[in-house]
């Protein structure tokens, strides 16, 4: 029994640990210190540490744990009947979750295998829903599955000043802006040519 306790409590500081990061790295900023996470979450910097050895390593949990609920959510749309519900479905539960904030942390950071591999199941599902909503002659040609992520990502950033009621508000209603000009059939010709895999990912290569 004290070892499920002492099992439970350490998972308790974690999630602690993760939603303090979360918040502090993308309100403050990825220079932020550990010990202001340290101090949100509520437990000591030994505790943190002896989780989380670096920066770096908590950062990769972070990013993980996003593309994880990436993942889940695409999966969850997938199995909507309706292809534009689907679509609609998964852009709003990735803006809501934010799963786009800690873009900014791209080439910053070693991506593991891990991620890697979690990426690229999100790729594929992200691929197949967009399809799927293309060919049903909802969403208009030209979009693709990238400039569907880039757009989750310029909802996930913080707006400037504190958060509260109106601000979701706005985020909401331009949301809503957004969702509809990625309907079919488009009436303004996107400019330039589609953001390509090899630009995207490569952002994440870290420099050598």
């Amino acid at each position: 029994m004290a070892g499920r306790g002492r099992q439970a409590e350490a998972a308790r500081n974690d999630l602690r640990l993760l939603q303090a990061a979360h918040e502090v790295f993308t309100t403050q900023g990825f220079d932020a210190p550990v010990s202001a996470i340290a101090k949100q979450a509520g437990v000591g910097m030994g505790s943190l540490y002896r989780r989380y050895r670096t920066k770096e390593e908590l950062l990769q949990r972070l990013c993980l744990i996003a593309m994880e609920r990436v993942v889940d959510a695409l999966e969850s749309a997938l199995a909507e009947p309706d292809p534009w519900t689907g679509l609609e479905a998964y852009v709003r539960a990735c803006v809501e979750g934010r799963s786009g904030a800690l873009a900014p942390v791209a080439g910053t950071i070693e991506v593991t295998d891990e991620m890697w591999r979690t990426s690229r199941r999100a790729t594929e599902l992200a691929d197949e829903l967009v399809t799927k909503a293309r060919e049903a002659g909802a969403l208009r040609p030209d979009v693709t599955t990238l400039d569907v992520s880039l757009l989750i990502e310029q909802f996930s950033r913080p707006a400037p000043g504190p958060p509260g009621e109106e601000h979701q508000r706005v985020k909401q209603r331009l949301l809503a802006v957004t969702l509809d000009g990625l309907r079919a059939p488009g009436t303004t010709p996107l400019p330039g040519d589609p953001p390509s895999t090899e630009w995207y990912e490569g952002r994440w290569r870290t420099a050598p």
